[in-house]
């Protein structure tokens, strides 16, 4: 891989990682164009830690007032002044509880199915049917009620159930933002809150997917000025990307991808 290819995969990762049309479909579908067969491993833990230091930094106010929450309730438990139930009072701690709570079927998915992900990264067929897939759950969002549950009303059975479609999304051409979000609307959460949840759910499942895939990287390592600026251009574009499909999902026009997951699966299972 030359510094142009990695160029070009940092864009398709920073725009498809937010955007629901698959990154890891998009990634495998470009590594093929450009002749790469193997994966890079390497590479694509890069650019996925360039879009996780995205959500970072787009949803920063957020994270931060998670972590000042959680740390009042911990002092607070330390010192026999608050239950466990009263974390529910705070929102920014329930929802911290709740990205554990999602996070645990992710987990369990990932490391159950991760000595098979490089089979289902060279499978260009695979990414086909499963961008198709994607698309219908997007068309699906056109149905689903305008504002319903907020943070408040957010139940664990709900994040259980985003964790285990976010695990499924191990699969490429299966969207891991659109897939969380379309469910959490289905779910009946209002759009802010599925967005919301769906991308700070992605942060523990991108550091936990990047943890696993180190222990199988090969002794062959890109150079780092190919990686870094990989992962640069992955952060830069994905931060806009992010910053767009919020618009996008609070508007309630997620659909609008589902046309293109459609095309491009079905041009890749022609291919």
């Amino acid at each position: 891989m030359d510094l142009f290819q990695a160029i070009i995969l940092g864009i398709i990762q920073g725009l498809t990682e937010f955007l629901p049309v698959s990154s890891s479909g998009h990634l495998v579908i470009f590594q093929n164009l450009f002749g790469l067969k193997e994966p890079e491993l390497f590479f694509d833990i890069s650019v996925h830690v360039g879009t996780l230091a995205a959500i970072v930094i787009f949803f920063w106010k957020e994270i931060r007032a998670i972590i000042i929450s959680l740390a009042h309730f911990i002092a607070l438990a330390l010192k026999k002044r608050a239950s466990f139930h009263s974390v529910y009072e705070d929102a920014d701690a329930k929802l911290a509880i709740l990205i554990v709570v999602g996070s645990i079927p992710t987990a369990i998915i990932g490391i159950l199915f991760h000595k098979i992900a490089d089979t289902l990264f060279s499978s260009v067929v695979l990414v086909g049917f499963m961008l198709i897939i994607t698309g219908l759950l997007l068309w699906g969002t056109r149905w689903v009620k305008k504002d319903c549950k907020s943070i408040n009303n957010f139940s664990v059975r709900d994040a259980l159930i985003i964790g285990f479609v976010q695990g499924i999304a191990i699969i490429p051409g299966i969207s891991r933002s659109g897939s969380t979000i379309a469910v959490g609307l289905f779910l009946g959460l209002n759009r802010e809150t599925a967005a919301r949840y769906s991308f700070l759910l992605s942060i523990p499942a991108i550091l936990g997917a990047a943890a696993l895939s180190l222990n199988h990287l090969s002794a062959h390592i890109l150079p780092l000025k190919v990686t870094l600026f990989g992962a640069f251009t992955s952060c830069i574009v994905g931060y806009w990307a992010l910053k767009l499909l919020v618009k996008i999902v609070k508007h309630g026009r997620i659909q609008i991808f589902a046309p293109y997951c459609w095309a491009i699966g079905i041009l890749v299972l022609i291919w």
